[in-house]
């Protein structure tokens, strides 16, 4: 009998149970990394690891940073800035005006500054100005120049019409346009205009001195423009254009002939190749050949006289000169119905500056506008409150009126006008004379006869001008309760017990 164990099959080994975990099978194997956000590995962006940028991120964020927070607190500075002195002047638009009276109105002056345009002048008007004046309910007159001598103009214009309207002897009457033909249906209405002070706003030192000029050209200077010379031709250009006109050499066209020669040409029907006639066989052809072989039959004829060469005329000035010239101030007669006190006026800086080289300069202005929102604002809020004083009690307590700063004025003939004029001449001389410095050289150069140079030349101010000007100056206690606003101790509406 045959062993059974030697027929069986060989016992396999035992399979590994169902359901068993990989990581029971392979204690020792690593753990898979984790793959990320699905949704971003979909959108092609890069696993994203908590680590710091490089160096050169870290310059960048830094300056970028840094540029960014200086401007945004520049700005937020700078509304602080307007919304204390908006909130200075805003019970002025709480107050009721008595019926028929109209709102108090101020003239503003701005002109195109050196080198750039009208553009920059009025956005710097929008920018600083014109929030204050609407808080306080303010009523504006602009007085633009686009170039320069259009402000001197238009000052010394708006004074004469002032004249006129007072009733001035003048061989020009008033001419009636739309600004006259409003006021006299207010009057017809029962309206009138405000009757306390109103002012005047100046922007930019060169506006400034095309004002002061202005000033004087309107209250030193006739009403009526003064007659134009007239130019005389010289005897011995009639006498030498005597003997080509008169005289006639015979045998030669005069110029009478010539013109009805050319006449009959023009009126004589057109023929195609007329046939000469035996008459004229003996007699040579003319030829309208203009070669030098061709042979004429005609006399030479006289050369034609040329007119008189006129003398060069000097080139147009951009607006009319001025009635009175600034060497003349002394021996002018002012106007009968100049008042004691002049409007009081706000002059306010304009700092412009143009040029590559002066990127770094502009810079740093554009960073500290706060500073620049805040004097102006000053100064506007005082022309709102309607304080102002002297130039001499101005002086005194503001150092932008500092004598020191004034340039040396004088007169075309090189005579210093300062001992002439008194000191009111280096007070009024000294507001923003600092600005000069930015205007570009090529406003420096040489000018042609007859144009202006308003913004070049010395300012001089005549004794009986300079003494009826002032200047608005805002109160100490005014000022001291637009800080108290700023911090907010104060409400806006209440007003200091005058």
């Amino acid at each position: 009998m045959a062993d059974s164990s030697s027929s069986s099959p060989p016992i396999e080994p035992k399979s590994a149970a169902v359901g068993s975990s990989p990581a029971q099978t392979a204690p020792n194997a690593a753990p898979k990394a984790a793959e990320g956000n699905p949704a971003l590995r979909m959108m092609g962006l890069p696993r994203i690891r908590a680590r710091l940028p490089s160096r050169n991120w870290l310059i960048f964020f830094a300056l970028t940073g840094s540029f960014a927070s200086a401007v945004y607190y520049d700005k937020y500075q700078t509304k602080r800035a307007k919304a204390k002195w908006c909130g200075l002047v805003s019970h002025i638009s709480e107050e009721i005006l008595p019926p028929g009276a109209m709102p108090r109105k101020v003239t503003v002056y701005l002109a195109a500054p050196p080198g750039d345009g009208i553009r920059s002048a009025r956005e710097h008007f929008h920018e600083y100005v014109k929030p204050i004046l609407v808080a306080g309910a303010m009523d504006w007159d602009v007085v633009e120049g686009r170039r320069e001598g259009d402000v001197r103009w238009g000052t010394a214009e708006r004074i004469r019409k002032e004249r006129k309207r007072k009733g001035e002897d003048t061989t020009e009457p008033l001419e009636m346009n739309t600004k006259e033909a409003l006021l006299e249906a207010r009057e017809r209405a029962g309206l009138h205009e405000w009757q306390g002070v109103k002012g005047d706003i100046i922007i930019g030192r060169h506006t400034w001195k095309e004002y002061v000029r202005g000033l004087h050209e309107g209250w030193l200077g006739p009403i009526d423009p003064p007659a134009e010379p007239v130019v005389e031709a010289a005897p011995a250009d009639f006498e030498s254009l005597a003997p080509e006109t008169a005289q006639h050499t015979p045998g030669h066209s005069s110029l009478g002939d010539t013109a009805v020669k050319a006449a009959a040409d023009l009126t004589m029907p057109l023929t195609t190749n007329p046939t000469p006639s035996p008459s004229d066989a003996s007699t040579p052809l003319q030829s309208d050949d203009a070669s030098p072989t061709a042979s004429s039959a005609l006399p030479p004829t006289q050369t034609e006289a040329k007119p008189a060469e006129e003398p060069p005329k000097p080139p147009k000035s951009r607006r009319p000169p001025p009635y009175v010239s600034a060497s003349a101030y002394s021996s002018a007669t002012p106007a009968a119905g100049m008042p004691t006190d002049l409007g009081p006026a706000a002059i306010l800086p304009f700092p412009h500056v143009l040029g590559f080289l002066n990127t770094p300069t502009r810079v740093g202005r554009f960073l500290n506008r706060r500073h620049l929102a805040d004097d102006i604002g000053r100064r506007t809020a005082a022309a709102v409150l309607a304080s102002y004083q002297s130039f001499q009690e101005a002086a005194q307590f503001d150092s932008s009126f500092a004598p020191e700063t004034a340039s040396e004025s004088t007169e075309s003939d090189g005579s210093t006008a300062r001992a002439a004029l008194g000191s009111q001449d280096t007070v009024q001389n000294a507001v923003l004379a600092h600005e000069e410095r930015d205007w570009e050289k090529a406003l420096r150069k040489d000018r042609k006869a007859g144009e202006e140079s308003v913004w070049l030349d010395p300012m001089i101010l005549d004794r009986r001008i300079a003494e009826r000007m002032r200047v608005f100056r805002l109160d100490p206690a005014e000022e001291e309760r637009a800080t108290k606003i700023e911090r907010g101790e104060v409400e806006r509406a209440e007003v200091v017990d005058q």
